[in-house]
């Protein structure tokens, strides 16, 4: 299994409006390799707010394979240009993709 960690800055106070939108419904819920996807707020940072999205993969051909899908590509569409989407600033700062392989794992012990 591996991890990939979107790791996004966005401006202070909208972090926690923003995470809801990564784990809505969506066409990432049946798609081939796709385990799960949790999104972590940073604490004690005073400049920005910074977004973890963990999503969870059964091997990284999954991931590469949903990063090459139009799904994707059209969920990280941007708006039109002239549209009313368009003039809203969007709050992302910057952002940086890092990928884990899950090298060892412990749960509670029921």
């Amino acid at each position: 299994m591996i991890v990939v960690t979107n790791r996004i800055r966005v401006k202070k106070g909208t972090g926690a409006a923003m995470a809801p939108g990564f784990t809505a419904p969506g066409p990432l819920d049946t798609f081939e390799g796709f385990v799960r996807v949790e999104v972590l707020l940073t604490h004690n940072i005073s400049e920005y707010d910074e977004l973890n999205v963990n999503m969870y993969w059964e091997s990284m051909d999954s991931f590469v394979a949903w990063r090459n899908s139009d799904a994707f590509k059209a969920a990280h569409r941007r708006p039109e240009p002239g549209s009313d989407a368009a003039h809203h600033e969007s709050a992302i700062l910057g952002s940086e993709i890092i990928t884990y392989e899950v090298a060892s794992v412990k749960e509670r012990v029921k």
